[in-house]
């Protein structure tokens, strides 16, 4: 009777310590955070030219085709003291790979940026290289080197560029391919 008892109770403490840890597993994951849209785009291809239109206080830009949206994007436009002009413009030059031949960084030998900010004039130690800041899908509007192109949007809704458009990186693809030289582009308040 008593070797029954005991198995008794080795099965019943067996159970009762299977649903305490079952009770005390590891917590789920938390769920994924959030990524925040930047872009849209519907483009119909329809009749109509494509324009665009940038508003620096929203940080956005309103693509149309004729008369009909065809999408919106966060931008980042110039920060203060590398302000983007506002006024009309047109896309004067499209270039896939482009580099900045006024701004980019300084790394070192094993590729640490050591100065994210520098110019082609700033002084390189010995061991660093100057890197060209890259501007792909690069479309020009004036003449003095402001353009739209892909780029960080670090901040959506704020500035963060010298002065250039900075658009998300899946769409600016996507629009150098929908406008032509010449496509309006109005740059306002």
């Amino acid at each position: 009777m008593s070797s029954r008892l005991s198995i008794r109770f080795i099965l019943a403490a067996s159970l009762l310590a299977g649903a305490v840890t079952s009770c005390t597993t590891r917590s789920p994951a938390p769920p994924p955070k959030a990524q925040r849209t930047l872009y849209e785009w519907h483009d119909d291809h329809g009749p109509g030219e494509v324009k665009v239109r940038i508003n620096l206080t929203s940080q956005r830009a309103f693509y149309t085709r004729g008369d009909r949206p065809i999408g919106w994007s966060f931008v980042a436009t110039g920060k203060e003291g590398h302000g983007t002009p506002t006024g009309t413009y047109s896309i004067t030059e499209k270039v896939v790979d482009k580099y900045s031949n006024a701004y980019g960084w300084i790394e070192d030998e094993f590729g640490n940026v050591v100065n994210g900010d520098a110019k082609p004039s700033t002084p390189v130690p010995p061991g660093c290289v100057y890197v060209p800041a890259p501007m792909p899908y690069w479309m020009r509007l004036t003449n003095y080197g402001i353009g739209m192109h892909a780029g960080v949007i670090p901040e959506p809704g704020e500035p963060a560029s010298h002065g250039c458009i900075r658009l998300p990186k899946p769409l600016a693809p996507i629009l150098h391919d929908a406008v032509v030289i010449g496509t309006p582009v109005i740059i306002e308040r």
